[in-house]
């Protein structure tokens, strides 16, 4: 039976943000796992139907319909105490910048070097914090995905749009229908 772990959403969201040919130990490096996590992340979502292994790509409408539709059902965005981290959903960017002002208490991963006062919403993977703060198109993508695991109706509307722009630039950039 399949079960797709949150960790294998951070891999697929990296492999949009990246928009290049991908090798497993070079992915593991940049999202700060091991290479075996992404090998076994790439395994299941590639039973999902939401990557091509062989071809190395995204079957991003695949991908897009889960996290639409899917995602906040299964990887929940649960609200937790009140501490200091990165700012994710309604307090990132792009929705931050280009949709709402910053709320009075944001939505924060839990970080040692976090800036931000607000309240906790775990990420994917405990490791995601660390991966978006060295890729910007990372963060934004995973920040658009918390919207969408705790984001109100409205919130959760905007992310999506967002990330379908971002979906259709990774399928120009990669010349895939998929």
């Amino acid at each position: 039976m399949l079960t797709l772990k949150p960790q294998d959403i951070v891999v697929m969201l990296k492999l949009v943000a990246a928009k290049q040919r991908w090798t497993i130990s070079a992915l593991a490096q940049e999202i700060y796992m091991s290479a075996s996590e992404v090998h076994s992340a790439i395994r299941r979502s590639e039973q999902a139907r939401l990557v091509d292994a062989a071809a190395r790509i995204v079957k991003v409408d695949n991908l897009q319909e889960f996290m639409f539709y899917g995602l906040q059902y299964v990887f929940l965005g649960l609200k937790g105490e009140l501490t200091r981290g990165m700012p994710t959903s309604i307090a990132a960017p792009p929705l931050v910048i280009k949709h709402f002002d910053e709320p009075e208490i944001p939505p924060v991963w839990p970080h040692p070097m976090g800036l931000k006062r607000g309240y906790a919403i775990q990420p994917l993977h405990k490791r995601a914090p660390d991966a978006a703060a060295a890729d910007g198109e990372l963060y934004e993508l995973l920040a658009l995905t918390d919207a969408l695991r705790e984001g109100t109706p409205r919130v959760r509307n905007v992310a999506i749009s967002e990330l379908k722009e971002k979906f259709a630039a990774y399928r120009r950039f990669t010349g895939s229908q998929q």
